[in-house]
């Protein structure tokens, strides 16, 4: 860049994108409208480097170039490059194709505020919220109370690992009769916890459900390349 090209950018090029680039440029992520102006400046010293190279320094003007370059910074291109496929790259998450979120950021609270949770507390934990659990247990404990002594005894018997003909054994009843017990038990479940229980129950959370399907695309991918 010759001295002249370099007036250029430093008394007519860089003070329109100091003034215009905080007011038009969003930042993404942990950017700021410096780091932005920085930027802005490595970019629009590349463009006019190319246009005196190409001869046109007299042709193109100092806005022209200021206005494109406020373009680009728009779409998300920055002054070390820019990538569609780098989640965490400018122009990724203001096309939409990914989003950055703080591990500190708060995904839930307590009702009385005391407690919170964070995205870092939920991700590093592969037990279920507690609250869950209690309710699960409360809703458990109120089925069990209306249920009979022998189906009582049939869940027991089950949950303990023992059969159906064990536990109608110790009673005196048939299998026949311990199969129909254990059907209606099944109609009790359903009536008293919906029909979805048992997809519920086996359905794991929704974040851990979206790193299992990216670590297994990658994994294909890796086999592709292969």
């Amino acid at each position: 860049m010759s001295p002249q090209a370099g007036f250029v950018l430093k008394d007519e090029i860089c003070p329109r994108l100091v003034s215009a680039i905080p007011n038009s440029v969003l930042c993404v992520g942990s950017e700021d409208h410096k780091e932005l102006i920085q930027d802005g400046i490595t970019m629009a010293a590349r463009m006019l480097d190319r246009v005196e190279s190409q001869g046109k320094l007299g042709t193109i003007t100092a806005s022209n170039i200021a206005y494109y370059t406020i373009q680009h910074l728009k779409t998300g291109r920055r002054g070390n490059g820019s990538s569609s496929v780098d989640v965490l790259g400018s122009s990724t998450q203001l096309n939409g194709s990914a989003r950055l979120n703080s591990l500190q950021e708060v995904v839930s609270e307590s009702e009385s505020g005391d407690e919170i949770f964070e995205l870092q507390d939920v991700i590093s934990s592969d037990s279920e919220d507690p609250a869950i659990q209690a309710s699960r247990k409360m809703d458990w404990d109120s089925f069990m109370s209306s249920l009979s002594k022998i189906e009582l005894m049939v869940v027991e018997c089950l949950s303990s690992g023992k059969t159906l003909r064990e536990a109608g054994r110790s009673v005196g009843r048939s299998d026949s009769s311990m199969q129909g017990y254990r059907k209606k038990l099944a109609l009790k479940i359903i009536e008293f916890m919906g029909v979805d229980i048992l997809k519920d129950i086996a359905q794991l959370p929704g974040w851990k459900i979206g790193l299992n399907c990216e670590r297994d695309w990658l994994a294909c991918r890796a086999d592709r390349r292969k």
